[in-house]
């Protein structure tokens, strides 16, 4: 029956059906294909039959017969040959169909997109991982009606595809971006191949391959190595290279350039106080109003720290950089609030540095180190302020680093061979005997001959070379004293040495007083240690105690250049100090002047202090400081700074002699201040 017969081909292991047209039970060949057809069987069938009308022929092909075969001796010798050929037929298609199920598996699943474009642009495929990276199947991917292409990237693709369909067989590999269902736009790397005479497929295949995160990542990198991460402002790379580019289209152009190099002041002091997030609350405020302070189209960068630097273009003049300089100093003339600190605002300032672009200027770092040294002579000329670069300053930065490697080389590990000490009587002004010498440092350059004390004793402070030579001049000049005591037993003279800023910050420095006290064997109580109000007024509770400290050893204590600092006199009754030595400016002029002394030295005795005078030049100088009531004077008028062997004559025999008074004749040409003591701003000589 025609069931049994179903039920056994269900079983699946019969390769071909050769099945007669006309069957038991009066079923027709083709009505029981049908029935194995609905039954979900695909076995290849040949039929054969004695009927030979077309109608039925035509019928069996129709529904799916693999071969129709005539019932005669002549044809049926043929089915042999038609079984092969079906059976070959039937094979070749499992395996096309088997290929055809991998290769739609494969673009199932495969990450990468896949498309098959026509030569007008129009997407004759879309696999489902275009989907995926676009939101949605595209319908255009070039052409006049491509909404699927970046716009900057129509005419180029246009281009390439003219160029695919001229070549059969060619491949082009290209970076693209893609709009995505959300109007965003994804960056893909795509592989198009010309498969237009490929059977089957006819098209442009283009492979896309989403690179969108990979792009981000390169460009945040990109952006963090160009940007500085706190401000978001261009670093020191990405402004050196568009400085490079400005300086060329300004030779080309003969337009105007400048760079502004903004430097905050005391920016130091906030993050000390408040700490480094409130700190950087202040530089990101900075930043912005630096912003707002220049046009669209200029640069600021940040170089780090608190270091600014701006790029100016297409100036009719400097006077445009001087006028952006005078918006930074209004810009910042108003408080940084800053959240969360204790107080909530904070004031600051900038120096600037001016440098515009000549001929002159071949690089970027040419331009960029001119505006930095602007901005050090605006610093030297006092904060906040700016400084315009003129040539000069180039030369003076010059001779600067010049001298910084020679003291460098002066000042080596145990040796400052090339110095000495020079020694500058103070005396008493009651009888005008010698009641001590103040040791003052001088340079013998091999080349340069006698350096003036005001050309590298701030280079010395600035560098810390003067932690080296200070502790040089303070045991050399304890060893020298001592030495002049004219032997065991005998007193030695009083010696008075400076000790500079960065010295009286070292925190061995007590222990270090001590040692030398020590190895020279000079009493402690003939050694008096002089520093500055501005020394005296930094960290109060620490100086307090380190004053004490020096004090214990027996040492004395002397505010040097008083009047030049702080002046105040409130903290002379709780520091312990023994004397005080009003500054030189005080004795040049009367009027006022002579009160302000007599008045200090009256205050200054209350509290049981001494008062030198220093810088005393003239004997009416000398008479105005006796009658204020000053115990003691310093100055040309009685002996320039002398050189040891002089000094040792007025100890000779442990005598201390009166000096002869030396009176006007003993003027220098010259009285300019520079820094003359160890460590200290100097008087002349």
């Amino acid at each position: 029956t025609a069931a049994a017969a179903l039920a056994r081909l269900a079983q699946g292991d019969i390769a071909l059906l050769v099945l007669d047209y006309v069957l038991p039970g009066g079923l027709t060949g083709l009505a029981f294909y049908a029935d194995l057809r609905a039954a979900g069987h695909a076995l290849p069938v040949i039929m054969v039959t004695g009927q030979s009308n077309e109608a039925t022929v035509i019928e069996a092909l129709r529904l799916g017969v693999n071969d129709f075969i005539t019932k005669s001796r002549e044809y049926l010798d043929y089915l042999p040959e038609a079984v092969a050929r079906v059976l070959t037929q039937v094979r070749t298609a499992r395996r096309l169909a088997e290929s055809e199920q991998r290769f739609r598996a494969l673009v199932q699943h495969v990450a990468d997109g896949i498309l098959v474009v026509d030569t007008a642009g129009r997407v004759a495929y879309a696999s489902p991982a275009v989907a995926r990276i676009l939101g949605a199947v595209p319908t255009h991917l070039a052409g006049t009606g491509a909404t699927l292409l970046h716009p900057d990237e129509l005419a180029p693709m246009q281009r390439q595809f003219a160029a695919l369909r001229a070549a059969p067989g060619a491949t082009a590999r290209t970076t693209l971006r893609l709009r995505h269902r959300d109007g965003g736009w994804r960056h893909v790397e795509a592989t198009l191949t010309n498969l237009l005479a490929e059977p089957g497929v006819g098209g442009i295949v283009c492979t896309l391959h989403d690179v969108t995160a990979r792009s981000a990542l390169e460009a945040q990198l990109a952006h963090q190595a160009f940007h500085d991460a706190l401000t978001g402002l261009p670093n020191r790379a990405l402004f050196t290279d568009r400085l490079a580019h400005a300086l060329a289209r300004a030779a080309r152009h003969g337009e105007t350039l400048a760079v502004l190099f903004c430097d905050l002041d005391r920016f130091k002091v906030v993050n000390d106080s408040l700490g480094h997030a409130a700190g950087d609350r202040v530089l990101i405020a900075v930043a912005e109003r630096l912003r707002r302070c220049v046009r669209a189209d200029d640069t600021v960068a940040r170089l780090g720290g608190d270091e600014f630097v701006i790029l100016l273009e297409g100036l009719a003049d400097s006077g445009e950089a001087v006028r952006v300089a005078d918006r930074i100093a209004a810009a910042l003339a108003d408080a940084v609030p800053v959240p969360a600190s204790t107080p909530p605002d904070v004031f600051i300032s900038a120096s600037v540095g001016i440098a515009v672009a000549t001929p002159d200027h071949d690089t970027a770092t040419d331009l960029l180190r001119d505006a930095d040294v602007a901005l050090y002579r605006a610093k030297q000329q006092g904060a906040p302020r700016y400084a315009l670069f003129d040539p000069l300053m180039h030369a003076a930065a010059a001779e600067r680093l010049a001298l910084e490697t020679d003291l460098r080389r002066a000042i080596g590990p145990g040796a400052c061979a090339e110095f000495l000490l020079h020694y500058q009587p103070i005396v008493d002004l009651a009888g005008g005997q010698v009641a001590a010498v103040e040791a003052l440092v001088r340079w013998r350059h091999p080349a340069r001959g006698l350096v003036a004390p005001a050309a590298f004793i701030p280079l010395a402070e600035e560098t810390g070379l003067i932690l080296p030579l200070g502790r040089w001049g303070l045991e050399t000049a304890c060893r020298r004293v001592q030495a002049w005591s004219g032997g065991p037993g005998a007193t030695p003279p009083a010696l008075h040495v400076n000790l500079s800023p960065r010295q009286f910050a070292q925190p061995d420095l007590v222990a270090a007083v001590a040692r030398v006290l020590a190895a020279t064997g000079l009493p402690p109580a003939r050694l008096t240690l002089e520093i500055t109000e501005t020394v005296l007024m930094a960290e109060a509770a620490v100086t307090t105690e380190k004053l004490r400290a020096l004090t214990a050893l027996g040492v004395r204590l002397a505010i040097d250049d008083f009047g030049t600092g702080y002046s105040s006199l409130a903290y002379l009754q709780r520091l312990p100090v023994d004397t005080l030595k009003i500054d030189r400016a005080f004795f040049q002029a009367g009027g006022r002047n002579r009160a302000i002394v007599r008045a200090v030295t009256e205050l200054a005795h209350g509290l049981g202090l001494a008062v030198t005078a220093e810088g005393l030049e003239t004997a009416e100088q000398v008479a105005g400081a006796r009658a204020a009531g000053c115990d003691h004077g310093q100055g040309y008028h009685f002996a320039r700074p002398l050189p040891p062997e002089a000094v040792a004559a007025l100890w000779a025999g442990g005598r201390q002699g009166p000096l002869p008074a030396a009176g006007d004749a003993a003027r220098p040409l010259t009285t300019t201040r520079g820094a003359d003591p160890v460590g200290q701003p100097p008087r002349p000589g």
